[in-house]
């Protein structure tokens, strides 16, 4: 069984940044494709960037393009945890934001196609 565990969300003001973290046990990050999404309030959850691996390796990450040049995901396979790097925060960031991972080595962009998640961390970002 995976278990999924985020941590470093909170508040910040706008132009902040914040580091969440995903700490995996039950699995490998080698084979298997990682993922964060967010959800806010009364909208529907959304893919925020993804990452695959090449053995021990990043092999190809995957952002959408509200957060590219923001926010960069990242792992570390010895600790079996994946990091997201949040820059120049917006108010539009805020938003419980979870970990997940999928049983194949490649990105969706939609979570149903997710087999794992974490319990979700709250990020709020004030104007």
């Amino acid at each position: 069984q995976v278990q999924l565990v985020e941590s470093g969300g909170g508040l910040v003001q706008a132009g902040g940044s914040l580091r969440l973290s995903c700490a995996a046990s039950g699995r490998t990050f080698s084979s298997y494709a990682m993922a964060w999404f967010r959800q806010a309030p009364g909208k529907e959850r959304e893919f925020v960037q993804g990452i695959t691996w090449s053995g021990n390796r990043t092999y190809r990450t995957y952002s959408a393009d509200s957060v590219k040049g923001r926010f960069t995901i990242s792992g570390d396979n010895a600790k079996n945890t994946m990091y997201l790097q949040m820059n120049s925060l917006k108010p539009e960031d805020t938003a419980v934001y979870y970990c997940t991972t999928r049983r194949s080595g490649i990105v969706y962009r939609s979570p149903e196609y997710y087999d794992y998640w974490g319990q979700g961390t709250q990020v709020t970002v004030s104007s």
